[in-house]
């Protein structure tokens, strides 16, 4: 999702009672014991605090064994979000990523500079993954390098405007009608931001590359873009991205609408967003599950619109997600369990992520228009909608209004992730200092952005 996005330390590793290295047979390099057992390591497995999420993962664990008898899962822990960009960055440069390991969208390029994927075309397919003919070919796609799949989709995303119905309540806004433009939403921040406690009428992301992140929505949103159509220099040093930043620097500045802490990553504005103290900010659908599963929020309070532009409708809109990639030198029998394992887990309507029926009860959404992973008409498509409509918790009327409007989506832009570094700086720099000149920050940033790209070409 990139939706990233909180700086985190040293890996934990839990799962079943078990550890990396513990193993109850000896196992060949291969990862196949005495008996023919194959054991792979598998990443983002929720962490503690994810208590109801952490127990629906180890009951999928115990199930999909039991199921697969010759198949071991060690579940690995990296945190809340399960891709911290630097510490990503480090696993791969340090070759300590599990067997099948998380990455988001964004990451193909900087994975397959490590040299540490491996090709997975000859291995995806009916036989490993049941659905697989269902899955968007879009998202297929966006892993493949060359003619080569390196890495399963498991999760497609777009932003909009998320918002606080009961804060649009008191400050006498209309929660039917959110705004449909960056002035409508200025003047909406200024409304709840005067209900005072400390309330940010809109919040916004500046630091951890987050900050570059919803810098390329805020674009999109101007019919702008990050970069030039061939990808080789910046493209957002113009009147759209001078735009962006001219809108958040008012927000900031001179309507005092977005509070006065700053710097904020992902899980610093959803803990704000799950104390109540945020009207609006921009984010894709399971944001309100991160709000209320991780930040003690309540579904209820919140809706969700597309995306504003700034005269009308935006123009675009972000759109990511996030996969698997395979560690390189694993044996087929471990390529194999992997995507049966994922298939399980993230691909089955009915199981792990799509246990529509399991998660009704608990304090997870049921109904958010995502994860966005099947062919439209496919038969997968059908039952995972039926499945979510049969079983939907939270009032799917708090999205209708997002999913009515569709905005056009554009994907990440290439070599994301160190973007979003560079973009950060622009971010903060409008945020955090009243006389920061946009053109400096834009110029700024466009040179380290053309330096990234000539040295990746």
């Amino acid at each position: 999702m990139f939706d990233t996005r909180k700086a985190l330390g040293v890996l934990l590793v839990s799962g079943l009672g078990l550890g990396l290295t513990a193993c109850s047979t000896k196992s060949d390099d291969s990862g196949t014991d005495a008996g023919g057992k194959v054991t792979i390591t598998v990443d983002c497995q929720p962490v503690g605090a994810q208590k109801e999420l952490l127990q629906n993962w180890n009951d999928d664990v115990a199930a999909f064994q039991q199921e697969n008898p010759d198949i071991t899962i060690k579940s690995v822990s990296v945190g809340e979000q399960c891709n911290n960009p630097p510490d990503f960055t480090a696993r791969l440069a340090g070759g300590t990523m599990t067997d099948v390991f998380y990455g988001y969208m964004t990451d193909l390029g900087q994975v397959l500079d490590s040299g540490q994927a491996m090709d997975i075309t000859e291995f995806a397919n009916k036989d490993t993954i049941p659905t697989w003919d269902s899955v968007d070919p879009a998202l297929k796609e966006v892993f493949t390098d060359g003619g080569k799949l390196y890495a399963v989709p498991v999760k497609n995303y777009s932003m909009g405007l998320v918002y606080n119905k009961t804060l649009f309540a008191k400050a006498g806004l209309d929660a039917n009608n959110p705004p449909k433009t960056w002035p409508e939403v200025r003047d909406a921040a200024k409304k709840i931001a005067a209900l005072g406690g400390g309330i940010a009428g809109y919040s916004e992301y500046s630091a951890g590359n987050t900050g570059g992140w919803h810098f390329t929505a805020l674009q999109y949103s101007q019919g702008g873009q990050v970069l030039t159509e061939d990808g080789k220099k910046a493209d957002f040093n113009n009147a759209q991205g001078k735009q962006v930043l001219q809108n958040l620097k008012d927000m900031r500045y001179t309507d005092n609408s977005m509070g006065s802490r700053q710097l904020l990553q992902w899980g610093d504005l959803l803990t704000n967003a799950g104390a109540g103290k945020v009207g609006m900010f921009v984010g894709a659908p399971d944001s309100t599950q991160a709000i209320v599963s991780q930040f003690q929020g309540k579904y209820e309070d919140w809706a969700m619109a597309p995306l504003p532009g700034q005269d009308g409708a935006g123009k675009a809109t972000l759109g990511g997600g996030e996969g698997y990639f395979f560690k390189k030198g694993l044996s087929p029998e471990q390529v194999k369990a992997g995507l049966k394992w994922l298939a399980y887990q993230k691909l089955t309507p009915g199981k792990g992520q799509f246990d529509y029926a399991r998660a009704k009860p608990q304090n997870y959404p049921v109904g958010l228009p995502q994860p966005l992973l099947f062919t439209n008409g496919s038969d997968a498509q059908k039952q995972e909608l039926e499945l979510r409509k049969a079983n939907a918790n939270v009032d799917t009327a708090n999205f209708s209004i997002f999913e009515a409007n569709p905005v056009p989506i554009k994907g990440e832009p290439k070599n994301a992730q160190a973007i979003y570094a560079v973009l950060d700086s622009a971010m903060s720099g409008v945020l955090t200092d009243p006389k920061a000149n946009i053109d400096t920050l834009l110029k700024t940033a466009e040179e380290k952005v053309n330096q990234l790209q000539a040295a990746g070409s």
